[in-house]
């Protein structure tokens, strides 16, 4: 029987949870985010696991994303002073398997084996009902990220291990509500990590700690701004400076080959003009939803063909002095486009190693699973109208490798 608890808000991670534990009657409780995937025995082989360990207080699996990659949040240390420092400022990510730097994620640890480790992950926690117990339910302070890192100190207080078990593996997606490259996640990340460190640490230790957290909200909130100011603006400035140079290149050509003198054209061109022409073509790519998708050539060459429009409008409207070539501004355009276009099939090769910019790309597909549940996959991609080239299915269970054709 599934008994179904509605809130008409969202409480946060904690008290959610804790609404169905204390409903749970069972040996086991399972926190389970719902962005994940897990395989069919996985719990079969989580509680033979929990059952052969009875120091065991809770248990969690490794974790890979969306495409296959570990997610090394799978195993963590205790954040310390010191690995929060060089969580913070970087050090285990330059080194992720040093013992000394990377004690967060624990990259000295072999991803492949079963280790005790400090840290559980929320997005799947199998917890013994007796550990539970006497650690207490998750703390209801965490709105959001830390109450598993709380909640598996205080498992390990009352006397149990966590175990980092990858003899099964779940998939996450990682579809939370505060993502990683927000400045909402580090402020509610960090947040959460003081309130942790004012509960557990005491006297000047825990006061220089939350110092220095508050110092890293700060710090990752402006690396984080900076990052996202990046992303957003690196193809326009990328296109801007490639039409720069390439209207540089075209006054002097057309001084030399039409004006038969190098000096013909004024210097405000080069401060004035070519800036303007760049704002008008990238300014009316942008309202046209050039930048939305990286390789829409559509939106692109039309954005272009309206800026040009507007600039012979505007251009008339210009003293002389402003007004040096409208030769320049049509031949500025038709590099625009070509340049702009280039720099994104250029790209579109590095990516894809072809051509086929604009084009839906068919994937070819092998689903990994049971009959059963592979129909379902198939099912859903169906009724999705994803573009496929299906393979066959692919057995996960032991016995004879091989694969299905479709």
């Amino acid at each position: 029987e599934v008994r179904l608890i509605v809130n008409r808000d969202n409480p946060g991670f904690a008290i959610a949870n804790n609404q169905a534990i204390r409903e749970s009657k069972g040996e086991y409780v399972l926190l389970l985010n719902p962005d994940t995937l897990v395989e069919e025995d996985t719990f079969r082989k989580c509680l033979v696991f929990m059952d052969e360990h009875p120091d065991a207080g809770a248990l969690g699996v490794k974790l890979i994303d969306g495409s296959g990659k570990y997610l090394p949040e799978s195993k963590r240390g205790f954040p310390t002073p010191w690995v929060a420092f060089c969580k913070t400022f970087g050090l285990s990510t330059m080194f992720p398997k040093s013992k000394v730097f990377n004690r967060y994620y624990l990259g000295f640890l072999d991803e492949s084996e079963t280790h005790r480790i400090d840290v559980l992950v929320g997005a799947f926690m199998f917890i013994r009902r007796k550990a539970l117990d006497k650690a207490g339910l998750l703390d209801e302070a965490f709105f959001m990220y830390g109450e598993d890192i709380d909640l598996s100190y205080r498992i390990v207080k009352a006397g149990y291990h966590n175990y980092y078990f990858p003899e099964t593996k779940i998939i996450h997606y990682k579809g939370e509500s505060t993502k990683k490259g927000s400045l909402n996640y580090v402020r509610t990340f960090y947040q959460a990590m003081i309130i942790f460190t004012r509960k557990h640490f005491s006297g000047r230790r825990a006061s220089l700690f939350v110092l220095m957290l508050q110092a890293a909200i700060w710090l990752r909130a402006g690396i984080t701004l900076l990052r996202n100011v990046w992303l957003k603006l690196r193809q326009p400035l990328l296109d801007a400076v490639a039409i720069y140079i390439g209207l540089v290149f075209l006054k002097n050509f057309w001084a030399n080959y039409y004006y038969k003198d190098p000096t013909w054209f004024k210097t405000n061109v080069l401060w004035f003009n070519f800036p303007l022409y760049i704002l008008i073509w990238l300014g009316t790519v942008w309202l046209n939803g050039g930048y939305d998708q990286r390789y829409d050539l559509r939106r692109l060459v039309r954005g272009l063909s309206i800026g040009t429009l507007i600039l012979a409008a505007v251009y008339g409207f210009l003293d002389l002095d402003y007004r040096p070539s409208r030769a320049l501004v049509l031949m500025g355009a038709v590099w625009a486009v070509v340049s702009t276009v280039g720099i994104r099939v250029i790209a579109h090769f590095m990516e894809f190693r072809n051509f086929r910019i604009g084009r839906d790309r068919v994937k070819n597909m092998v689903i990994v699973g049971s009959g059963g549940e592979s129909a379902r996959v198939m099912a859903l991609l169906n009724q999705a109208g994803v573009m496929k080239n299906f393979i066959g299915t692919a057995l996960p269970s032991p016995g004879p490798a091989g694969i299905t054709p479709g």
